[in-house]
């Protein structure tokens, strides 16, 4: 940015001194070429400073844009990890029933066959 502001800042000032060239000003027979090219780089660095100013609203405003953006992003990103974790728990919920019906269902299975086993026992005494 500065290189560039140093660049039309440099070529401002060629342009004046340029079109001011060493005779008196036809517009203005009381100021002299120094004058003429004073005045044209003031003008060049109000312009200059003018773009630049812009340039710098113009960058904040889009960091802004940018800043909004990365917050939007991160909140969809928390709630999509807040949902992915609620839906965790109910599945790990619903395998913890399943297990527990399971081992149920083993359970009644085991007792009724140590049962059997244990009437086979007591038919063979």
């Amino acid at each position: 940015m500065k290189k560039t502001t140093a660049t039309i800042s440099a070529l401002m000032l060629a342009v004046a001194v340029m079109a001011t060239g060493c005779k008196k000003a036809d517009d203005n027979p009381n100021m002299g070429p120094a004058q003429e090219a004073g005045a044209a780089i003031d003008h060049a660095g109000a312009e200059v400073a003018a773009e630049t100013r812009e340039a710098a609203r113009e960058t904040e405003a889009a960091a802004d844009r940018a800043a909004a953006n990365v917050d939007a992003a991160a909140e969809r990103a928390g709630d999509n990890l807040q949902a992915a974790g609620a839906e965790v728990r109910q599945e790990t919920r619903e395998a913890a029933a399943e297990v527990r019906a399971a081992s149920d269902k083993l359970g009644d299975k085991t007792g009724a066959v140590l049962e059997d086993a244990g009437e086979r026992l007591q038919e063979k005494k």
